[in-house]
């Protein structure tokens, strides 16, 4: 469906210039932003993947992952048909990069879906969601009226201005913070780091939920200093933001071999010294995607692959110390 884009100047000659997200297009008529979603039609910017998902599905609230938002609940999951980077490893790539299926699903229907199948809410993930900004806009006020929340997952690559609108309607979010070094931003995502920090920082700011992922490329960010700096600016916004490592698997135009064991291992050594929460994703480890309280080590939550037992939490807070946890119920 096509409808109005949000964030856009026009230029001459019926140019416009897209605001939505840092690579702020310049498009001429008739050609589409790096997202592949937002055209220049005759001097008017406008979207023409407004909801149109590439499939609606329940999952786990833990696969997005967001390991302290509601745990043990399910929610329902869509995402659109584009994306505004271009990593080289990218394991959506049939739907973030190509051209695939989509069906349309209207606002209304969106929410009834989410309440029918008695669902948290909706978690626009799967692509990049941040380009499916006027859908997500229109959509989210609706399902926090009827109750349900609102989660992102991201690659946080947006500009200030419409992630402070976006922050006021959503409820939690996970960022993939992909690397710390600019150079690997701008080499294997075709994009810039500097906003992404920013934006971390804007949302933990904010009252919405926030955990980020980062997922670990054998040779590309696994040195040592690479996760040491990555821990180091989470740390900097909260020691109390969950990160999550996630194990790199070949896809894509990317061939080197899957993240050893060890690697995942020394990450999580490097950054347990600084963050109360890591977790390990897509890798099996026994233990190591279990939530324990910072001061006793008390364990709170169980988590074997996407089952999930709370054994420990009192409300929000440790049933052994007290401590107040943050995690969301």
């Amino acid at each position: 469906m096509i409808k109005a884009a949000a964030f856009y100047e026009k230029l001459d000659r019926d140019r416009v210039w897209c605001r939505l997200c840092p690579a702020e297009c310049k498009l001429t008529a008739g050609k589409h932003g790096i997202c592949r979603s937002r055209f220049n039609d005759k001097g008017k910017l406008v979207t023409d993947n407004y909801g149109e998902a590439v499939t609606v599905a329940l999952d786990p609230i833990e696969k997005k992952p967001l390991y302290h938002f509601y745990p043990g609940t399910d929610i329902l999951s869509t995402g659109p048909n584009c994306c505004n980077l271009k990593c080289s490893n990218c394991q959506n790539w049939t739907i973030s990069q190509k051209k695939s299926n989509t069906m349309y699903v209207a606002p209304e229907k969106l929410v009834g879906l989410a309440a029918q199948h008695d669902s948290l809410g909706v978690a626009f993930t799967y692509t990049e969601p941040m380009v499916w900004y006027e859908y997500i806009m229109d959509t989210a006020p609706l399902l926090r009226r009827a109750g349900l929340k609102v989660v992102l997952v991201s690659n946080g690559y947006i500009n200030q201005e419409p992630l402070k609108r976006l922050l006021e309607v959503i409820d939690a979010i996970n960022i993939d913070l992909k690397g710390i070094r600019p150079e690997f931003y701008l080499k294997i995502c075709k994009g810039r780091i500097a906003p992404i920090l920013e934006n971390i920082r804007l949302t933990a700011a904010s009252p919405v939920h926030v955990e980020v992922t980062n997922l670990i490329i054998p040779g590309l960010n696994d040195s040592d200093e690479d996760l040491a700096g990555l821990v180091d600016f989470v740390v900097s916004v909260s020691d109390m933001i969950p990160l999550h490592f996630s194990a790199y698997r070949p896809d894509y135009k990317m061939d080197i071999p899957s993240t050893p064991h060890d690697t995942m291992l020394r990450a999580w050594q490097i950054a347990t010294g600084k963050l109360k929460y890591v977790y390990l994703g897509n890798v099996v480890l026994d233990g190591y995607a279990d939530t324990y309280c910072p001061r006793c080590r008390n364990p709170l939550i169980r988590r074997s692959w996407y089952r999930t037992e709370i054994t420990g939490l009192d409300e929000d807070r440790c049933g052994h110390c007290g401590f107040a946890t943050e995690i969301v119920r």
